[in-house]
Protein backbone atom coordinates (compact mmCIF):
# COMPACT_ATOMS: atom_id res chain seq x y z
CA UNK A 1 0.00 0.00 0.00
CA UNK A 2 1.44 3.46 -0.62
CA UNK A 3 0.12 6.51 0.84
CA UNK A 4 0.83 10.23 -0.57
CA UNK A 5 1.49 12.57 2.32
CA UNK A 6 3.78 15.80 2.28
CA UNK A 7 3.47 16.76 5.72
CA UNK A 8 3.44 14.54 8.63
CA UNK A 9 0.03 16.59 9.69
CA UNK A 10 -1.06 15.32 6.63
CA UNK A 11 -1.15 11.37 8.64
CA UNK A 12 -3.03 12.19 11.22
CA UNK A 13 -0.67 12.62 13.96
CA UNK A 14 -1.61 14.86 16.76
CA UNK A 15 -0.18 18.49 17.55
CA UNK A 16 2.48 17.84 20.16
CA UNK A 17 3.75 14.96 17.92
CA UNK A 18 4.25 17.20 15.11
CA UNK A 19 6.30 20.08 17.58
CA UNK A 20 8.38 17.36 18.57
CA UNK A 21 8.94 16.57 14.93
CA UNK A 22 9.48 19.98 14.11
CA UNK A 23 11.95 19.90 16.65
CA UNK A 24 13.54 17.38 15.26
CA UNK A 25 13.28 19.10 11.72
CA UNK A 26 12.14 15.90 10.64
CA UNK A 27 9.15 17.72 8.41
CA UNK A 28 8.42 15.88 4.97
CA UNK A 29 7.46 11.98 5.82
CA UNK A 30 9.50 8.77 4.28
CA UNK A 31 7.42 6.48 2.10
CA UNK A 32 7.19 4.03 4.90
CA UNK A 33 6.32 6.92 7.23
CA UNK A 34 3.37 8.18 5.00
CA UNK A 35 2.21 4.34 4.02
CA UNK A 36 2.29 2.96 7.88
CA UNK A 37 1.53 5.74 10.33
CA UNK A 38 -2.15 5.94 8.75
CA UNK A 39 -2.92 2.22 8.91
CA UNK A 40 -0.93 1.91 12.50
CA UNK A 41 -3.27 4.95 13.27
CA UNK A 42 -6.38 2.96 11.89
CA UNK A 43 -5.34 -0.07 13.93
CA UNK A 44 -4.23 -2.58 11.34
CA UNK A 45 -1.10 -4.81 11.88
CA UNK A 46 1.59 -4.71 9.44
CA UNK A 47 4.00 -6.67 7.42
CA UNK A 48 6.64 -3.86 6.59
CA UNK A 49 9.97 -4.60 4.46
CA UNK A 50 12.16 -1.65 5.55
CA UNK A 51 15.72 -1.53 5.15
CA UNK A 52 17.47 0.53 8.04
CA UNK A 53 17.95 3.92 6.90
CA UNK A 54 14.38 4.33 5.44
CA UNK A 55 12.78 6.14 8.68
CA UNK A 56 10.71 2.64 9.87
CA UNK A 57 11.10 3.86 13.95
CA UNK A 58 9.25 6.77 13.05
CA UNK A 59 6.39 4.80 11.61
CA UNK A 60 5.79 2.74 14.42
CA UNK A 61 6.98 4.95 16.73
CA UNK A 62 4.54 8.17 15.99
CA UNK A 63 1.02 6.36 15.60
CA UNK A 64 2.20 4.23 18.61
CA UNK A 65 2.66 7.23 21.10
CA UNK A 66 -0.40 8.73 19.72
CA UNK A 67 -3.08 5.92 20.64
CA UNK A 68 -1.57 5.54 24.19
CA UNK A 69 -1.63 9.08 25.06
CA UNK A 70 -5.48 8.67 23.82
CA UNK A 71 -6.05 6.13 25.78
CA UNK A 72 -4.35 7.15 29.19
CA UNK A 73 -4.39 3.97 31.28
CA UNK A 74 -2.11 3.07 34.15
CA UNK A 75 0.39 -0.11 33.33
CA UNK A 76 0.79 -0.98 36.71
CA UNK A 77 3.87 -2.05 38.90
CA UNK A 78 6.41 -4.31 36.52
CA UNK A 79 3.58 -4.31 33.40
CA UNK A 80 4.07 -2.13 29.99
CA UNK A 81 1.25 -1.18 27.60
CA UNK A 82 3.38 -1.20 24.58
CA UNK A 83 6.07 -3.84 23.70
CA UNK A 84 9.19 -2.92 21.16
CA UNK A 85 11.63 -5.88 20.54
CA UNK A 86 15.01 -5.15 19.33
CA UNK A 87 17.63 -7.55 18.60
CA UNK A 88 20.82 -5.69 19.44
CA UNK A 89 21.50 -3.22 22.57
CA UNK A 90 22.46 -0.74 20.53
CA UNK A 91 19.56 -0.38 18.43
CA UNK A 92 17.48 -0.63 21.48
CA UNK A 93 18.82 2.09 22.78
CA UNK A 94 18.48 4.34 19.70
CA UNK A 95 14.82 3.11 19.54
CA UNK A 96 14.43 4.51 22.92
CA UNK A 97 15.85 8.04 22.13
CA UNK A 98 14.01 8.17 19.40
CA UNK A 99 10.47 7.21 21.06
CA UNK A 100 11.75 9.81 24.27
CA UNK A 101 12.24 12.43 21.48
CA UNK A 102 8.75 11.66 19.49
CA UNK A 103 7.08 11.71 23.17
CA UNK A 104 8.43 14.32 24.93
CA UNK A 105 5.40 16.16 25.30
CA UNK A 106 3.09 13.36 26.47
CA UNK A 107 4.08 12.63 29.83
CA UNK A 108 4.33 8.39 28.71
CA UNK A 109 6.72 6.78 30.49
CA UNK A 110 9.47 4.17 28.53
CA UNK A 111 11.70 1.81 29.81
CA UNK A 112 14.60 0.44 27.59
CA UNK A 113 16.60 -3.14 28.96
CA UNK A 114 19.46 -4.69 27.71
CA UNK A 115 21.50 -7.48 28.77
CA UNK A 116 25.60 -6.43 29.64
CA UNK A 117 24.80 -4.01 32.50
CA UNK A 118 23.47 -5.04 35.92
CA UNK A 119 19.70 -5.65 36.94
CA UNK A 120 18.81 -2.78 39.44
CA UNK A 121 18.17 0.21 37.14
CA UNK A 122 15.80 -1.50 35.06
CA UNK A 123 13.99 -3.25 37.35
CA UNK A 124 13.49 -0.22 39.24
CA UNK A 125 11.94 1.78 36.44
CA UNK A 126 9.99 -1.61 35.73
CA UNK A 127 8.53 -1.37 39.22
CA UNK A 128 6.75 1.59 38.91
CA UNK A 129 5.25 0.53 35.15
CA UNK A 130 6.06 1.54 31.72
CA UNK A 131 4.03 3.19 28.95
CA UNK A 132 6.63 1.34 26.43
CA UNK A 133 8.96 -1.17 27.52
CA UNK A 134 11.80 -1.37 24.30
CA UNK A 135 13.78 -4.70 24.81
CA UNK A 136 16.15 -7.17 24.01
CA UNK A 137 15.11 -10.86 23.92
CA UNK A 138 17.43 -12.05 25.90
CA UNK A 139 17.31 -9.56 29.21
CA UNK A 140 13.48 -9.78 28.91
CA UNK A 141 13.74 -13.56 28.97
CA UNK A 142 14.93 -13.03 32.28
CA UNK A 143 13.68 -10.66 33.87
CA UNK A 144 10.57 -12.50 32.78
CA UNK A 145 12.00 -15.55 34.67
CA UNK A 146 12.33 -13.64 38.13
CA UNK A 147 9.22 -12.24 37.61
CA UNK A 148 10.04 -8.25 37.48
CA UNK A 149 8.00 -7.63 34.64
CA UNK A 150 4.70 -8.60 33.44
CA UNK A 151 3.44 -8.68 29.92
CA UNK A 152 -0.40 -8.93 30.43
CA UNK A 153 -1.12 -6.02 29.76
CA UNK A 154 0.70 -5.37 26.43
CA UNK A 155 -1.50 -3.89 23.65
CA UNK A 156 1.23 -2.94 21.19
CA UNK A 157 3.39 -5.26 20.12
CA UNK A 158 6.72 -4.08 17.40
CA UNK A 159 9.19 -6.48 16.43
CA UNK A 160 11.75 -5.14 14.53
CA UNK A 161 14.98 -6.36 12.52
CA UNK A 162 12.97 -9.72 12.17
CA UNK A 163 15.50 -11.42 9.86
CA UNK A 164 18.48 -10.09 12.26
CA UNK A 165 16.59 -11.50 15.04
CA UNK A 166 16.54 -14.98 13.30
CA UNK A 167 20.23 -14.21 11.98
CA UNK A 168 21.33 -13.78 16.35
CA UNK A 169 19.20 -17.14 16.98
CA UNK A 170 16.49 -15.25 18.63
CA UNK A 171 13.69 -16.31 16.97
CA UNK A 172 12.88 -19.20 19.31
CA UNK A 173 12.92 -16.41 22.41
CA UNK A 174 10.88 -14.06 20.63
CA UNK A 175 8.20 -17.07 20.24
CA UNK A 176 8.59 -17.80 23.91
CA UNK A 177 7.77 -13.64 24.54
CA UNK A 178 5.11 -13.72 21.89
CA UNK A 179 3.34 -16.61 23.52
CA UNK A 180 3.20 -14.87 26.69
CA UNK A 181 1.18 -11.46 25.19
CA UNK A 182 -2.46 -11.08 25.31
CA UNK A 183 -4.89 -10.73 22.59
CA UNK A 184 -6.69 -9.03 20.93
CA UNK A 185 -3.62 -6.60 20.58
CA UNK A 186 -2.05 -4.84 17.42
CA UNK A 187 1.07 -6.15 16.16
CA UNK A 188 3.72 -4.74 13.46
CA UNK A 189 6.90 -6.81 12.52
CA UNK A 190 9.50 -5.02 10.43
CA UNK A 191 12.47 -6.66 8.35
CA UNK A 192 14.97 -5.62 5.41
CA UNK A 193 14.61 -9.26 4.41
CA UNK A 194 12.09 -12.23 4.44
CA UNK A 195 13.23 -15.42 4.96
CA UNK A 196 10.64 -18.77 5.23
CA UNK A 197 11.92 -18.38 8.93
CA UNK A 198 10.56 -14.74 9.40
CA UNK A 199 7.55 -15.47 7.57
CA UNK A 200 6.34 -18.19 9.15
CA UNK A 201 6.84 -15.32 12.54
CA UNK A 202 4.81 -13.04 10.80
CA UNK A 203 1.94 -15.82 10.35
CA UNK A 204 2.19 -16.39 14.13
CA UNK A 205 2.07 -12.71 15.43
CA UNK A 206 -0.18 -11.18 13.00
CA UNK A 207 -3.70 -11.13 12.25
CA UNK A 208 -4.68 -10.23 9.01
CA UNK A 209 -1.51 -7.36 8.23
CA UNK A 210 -1.16 -5.47 5.91
CA UNK A 211 2.46 -5.48 3.96
CA UNK A 212 3.91 -2.43 3.40
CA UNK A 213 7.07 -2.75 1.20
CA UNK A 214 9.16 0.41 0.51
CA UNK A 215 12.35 -1.00 -0.68
CA UNK A 216 13.15 -4.59 -2.94
CA UNK A 217 14.57 -6.77 -0.03
CA UNK A 218 18.28 -7.16 0.47
CA UNK A 219 18.86 -4.80 -2.23
CA UNK A 220 21.75 -1.55 -1.12
CA UNK A 221 20.49 1.63 -0.88
CA UNK A 222 20.42 3.64 -4.32
CA UNK A 223 22.07 6.68 -2.74
CA UNK A 224 25.18 5.13 -1.73
CA UNK A 225 27.99 5.53 -4.72
CA UNK A 226 30.24 2.14 -4.10
CA UNK A 227 33.61 1.83 -4.66
CA UNK A 228 36.19 -0.81 -4.48
CA UNK A 229 40.09 -0.45 -4.12
CA UNK A 230 42.11 -3.47 -4.79
CA UNK A 231 45.47 -3.58 -2.06
CA UNK A 232 47.14 -6.04 -0.24
CA UNK A 233 46.36 -6.98 2.98
CA UNK A 234 50.23 -5.61 4.25
CA UNK A 235 49.02 -2.43 2.96
CA UNK A 236 45.76 -1.57 3.70
CA UNK A 237 46.00 0.28 6.98
CA UNK A 238 48.77 2.38 5.17
CA UNK A 239 45.41 3.13 2.58
CA UNK A 240 43.36 3.23 5.07
CA UNK A 241 45.04 6.59 6.50
CA UNK A 242 46.18 7.90 3.24
CA UNK A 243 42.13 7.94 2.26
CA UNK A 244 41.49 10.90 5.21
CA UNK A 245 43.45 13.60 3.08
CA UNK A 246 40.12 13.66 1.90
CA UNK A 247 38.67 16.32 4.13
CA UNK A 248 34.84 15.23 2.59
CA UNK A 249 35.04 12.00 4.72
CA UNK A 250 33.98 14.18 7.69
CA UNK A 251 32.36 11.33 10.00
CA UNK A 252 33.47 8.00 9.25
CA UNK A 253 32.60 4.19 9.89
CA UNK A 254 35.19 1.84 9.17
CA UNK A 255 33.94 -2.11 9.47
CA UNK A 256 36.65 -4.87 10.33
CA UNK A 257 35.52 -8.55 10.76
CA UNK A 258 37.17 -8.91 14.05
CA UNK A 259 37.41 -6.90 17.62
CA UNK A 260 41.03 -7.13 17.71
CA UNK A 261 41.31 -6.14 14.22
CA UNK A 262 39.17 -3.34 15.22
CA UNK A 263 41.31 -2.21 18.07
CA UNK A 264 44.47 -2.44 15.58
CA UNK A 265 42.72 -0.35 13.02
CA UNK A 266 41.69 2.14 15.66
CA UNK A 267 44.77 2.43 17.35
CA UNK A 268 46.86 3.15 14.20
CA UNK A 269 44.32 5.93 13.12
CA UNK A 270 44.50 7.81 15.76
CA UNK A 271 48.55 7.20 16.51
CA UNK A 272 48.19 9.21 12.60
CA UNK A 273 46.13 12.32 14.18
CA UNK A 274 42.71 10.55 13.20
CA UNK A 275 40.31 11.05 15.68
CA UNK A 276 38.84 6.96 16.01
CA UNK A 277 37.72 5.06 18.50
CA UNK A 278 36.59 0.82 18.69
CA UNK A 279 33.09 -0.44 19.23
CA UNK A 280 32.68 -4.44 19.75
CA UNK A 281 31.34 -7.14 22.01
CA UNK A 282 34.61 -6.92 23.78
CA UNK A 283 33.81 -3.56 24.97
CA UNK A 284 31.96 -2.53 28.31
CA UNK A 285 28.11 -1.23 27.52
CA UNK A 286 29.37 2.24 29.15
CA UNK A 287 32.72 2.05 26.72
CA UNK A 288 30.10 1.72 23.65
CA UNK A 289 27.74 3.71 24.43
CA UNK A 290 30.28 6.64 25.24
CA UNK A 291 31.74 5.93 21.85
CA UNK A 292 28.39 6.28 20.35
CA UNK A 293 27.77 9.27 21.72
CA UNK A 294 31.55 10.47 20.75
CA UNK A 295 30.76 9.70 17.59
CA UNK A 296 27.15 11.35 17.46
CA UNK A 297 28.57 14.66 19.13
CA UNK A 298 31.28 14.63 16.43
CA UNK A 299 34.27 14.23 18.81
CA UNK A 300 35.51 11.20 16.48
CA UNK A 301 35.88 11.32 13.38
CA UNK A 302 36.24 7.55 12.92
CA UNK A 303 34.18 4.61 14.39
CA UNK A 304 36.12 1.47 14.21
CA UNK A 305 33.08 -1.62 14.29
CA UNK A 306 32.68 -5.01 13.66
CA UNK A 307 29.32 -5.81 12.50
CA UNK A 308 27.88 -5.40 15.96
CA UNK A 309 27.33 -2.06 14.57
CA UNK A 310 26.40 -2.70 11.19
CA UNK A 311 22.55 -2.86 12.00
CA UNK A 312 20.57 -0.48 14.29
CA UNK A 313 22.90 2.18 14.72
CA UNK A 314 21.47 5.49 13.28
CA UNK A 315 23.96 8.28 13.26
CA UNK A 316 23.20 11.01 11.28
CA UNK A 317 26.01 12.51 8.22
CA UNK A 318 27.81 9.78 8.07
CA UNK A 319 29.05 10.33 4.96
CA UNK A 320 31.15 7.36 3.87
CA UNK A 321 31.75 3.69 4.84
CA UNK A 322 35.08 1.99 4.64
CA UNK A 323 34.33 -1.82 4.48
CA UNK A 324 38.37 -2.64 5.50
CA UNK A 325 37.75 -6.30 4.96
CA UNK A 326 35.24 -7.37 2.94
CA UNK A 327 32.88 -9.68 5.09
CA UNK A 328 32.03 -13.27 4.91
CA UNK A 329 28.38 -13.26 4.60
CA UNK A 330 27.26 -10.99 1.65
CA UNK A 331 24.08 -9.80 3.07
CA UNK A 332 26.20 -8.03 5.86
CA UNK A 333 27.97 -5.82 3.20
CA UNK A 334 24.68 -4.31 2.62
CA UNK A 335 23.85 -3.64 6.13
CA UNK A 336 26.95 -2.43 6.54
CA UNK A 337 26.83 0.21 4.01
CA UNK A 338 23.21 0.85 4.66
CA UNK A 339 25.06 2.98 8.05
CA UNK A 340 25.44 5.91 4.99
CA UNK A 341 23.02 7.73 3.05
CA UNK A 342 20.33 7.68 5.90
CA UNK A 343 16.99 10.11 6.00
CA UNK A 344 17.50 11.08 1.86
CA UNK A 345 21.47 11.89 2.03
CA UNK A 346 23.81 9.97 -0.44
CA UNK A 347 26.71 8.61 0.74
CA UNK A 348 29.66 6.58 -0.36
CA UNK A 349 30.98 2.94 0.56
CA UNK A 350 34.42 2.49 0.02
CA UNK A 351 35.66 -1.35 -0.17
CA UNK A 352 39.56 -2.42 0.57
CA UNK A 353 39.86 -5.89 -1.04
CA UNK A 354 42.52 -8.00 -0.75
CA UNK A 355 43.11 -10.79 -3.80
CA UNK A 356 42.38 -13.19 -1.49
CA UNK A 357 39.06 -11.24 -0.86
CA UNK A 358 38.19 -11.76 -4.47
CA UNK A 359 35.43 -13.96 -3.75
CA UNK A 360 33.65 -12.63 -0.83
CA UNK A 361 33.48 -9.54 -3.85
CA UNK A 362 31.85 -11.80 -6.24
CA UNK A 363 28.90 -13.39 -3.79
CA UNK A 364 28.37 -9.19 -3.18
CA UNK A 365 28.13 -8.19 -6.89
CA UNK A 366 25.76 -11.61 -7.41
CA UNK A 367 23.59 -10.70 -4.61
CA UNK A 368 22.89 -7.01 -5.27
CA UNK A 369 23.05 -7.88 -8.84
CA UNK A 370 25.47 -5.26 -10.10
CA UNK A 371 29.21 -5.09 -10.35
CA UNK A 372 31.05 -2.43 -7.91
CA UNK A 373 33.45 -0.27 -9.22
CA UNK A 374 36.99 -0.77 -8.88
CA UNK A 375 39.13 2.16 -8.85
CA UNK A 376 42.17 1.47 -10.66
CA UNK A 377 44.42 4.75 -10.00
CA UNK A 378 44.49 6.95 -6.69
CA UNK A 379 41.79 9.48 -6.78
CA UNK A 380 42.59 13.20 -7.06
CA UNK A 381 41.10 14.74 -3.38
CA UNK A 382 42.30 11.67 -1.43
CA UNK A 383 46.02 13.32 -0.81
CA UNK A 384 48.96 12.21 -3.15
CA UNK A 385 51.32 10.18 -0.88
CA UNK A 386 54.50 8.53 -1.36
CA UNK A 387 54.07 4.56 -2.61
CA UNK A 388 55.37 3.62 0.78
CA UNK A 389 52.44 5.29 2.21
CA UNK A 390 50.31 2.62 0.60
CA UNK A 391 48.75 3.51 -2.39
CA UNK A 392 49.35 1.87 -5.70
CA UNK A 393 50.32 4.35 -7.98
CA UNK A 394 50.13 1.40 -11.03
CA UNK A 395 47.77 -0.80 -10.11
CA UNK A 396 48.38 -4.64 -11.81
CA UNK A 397 45.37 -4.92 -14.28
CA UNK A 398 43.52 -7.67 -14.71
CA UNK A 399 41.19 -7.94 -17.75
CA UNK A 400 38.54 -5.31 -17.48
CA UNK A 401 38.51 -5.19 -13.60
CA UNK A 402 40.50 -2.63 -12.98
CA UNK A 403 39.75 0.41 -14.30
CA UNK A 404 39.24 4.50 -13.72
CA UNK A 405 36.34 5.61 -12.14
CA UNK A 406 34.20 7.99 -13.86
CA UNK A 407 33.63 10.07 -10.73
CA UNK A 408 36.82 10.71 -10.20
CA UNK A 409 38.29 11.94 -13.36
CA UNK A 410 38.50 14.35 -15.12
CA UNK A 411 39.51 12.67 -18.19
CA UNK A 412 36.19 10.82 -18.46
CA UNK A 413 36.58 7.46 -20.42
CA UNK A 414 34.55 6.39 -23.33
Amino acid sequence: MNVTATTFSDLGLAEPLLRSLNAENHLIPTPIQSSAIPLVLAGRDILGIAQTGTGKTAAFALPILQKLAENRADAGPRAARALVLAPTRELAIQIGEDFRAYGRHLGLRQAVIFGGVGYKHQVDMLNRGVDVLIATPGRLLDLMGQRCVRLDRVSFLVLDEADRMLDMGFIRDVRRIVQTLPRPRQSLLFSATMPGTVAGLAGEMLVNPIRVEVTPSATPIERIDQRVIMVDAARKRAMLTGLFADVAMGRVIVFTRTKHGADRVARHLDSAGIQAAAIHGNKSQNQRQRTLANFHAGHLRVLVATDIASRGIDVAGVTHVVNFELPHEPDSYVHRIGRTARAGASGIAISLCDPSERGNLRAIERLIKRPLTVIGDIPPGFGQVANDDGFQREPRREGNRHRRYRGYNSRRAA
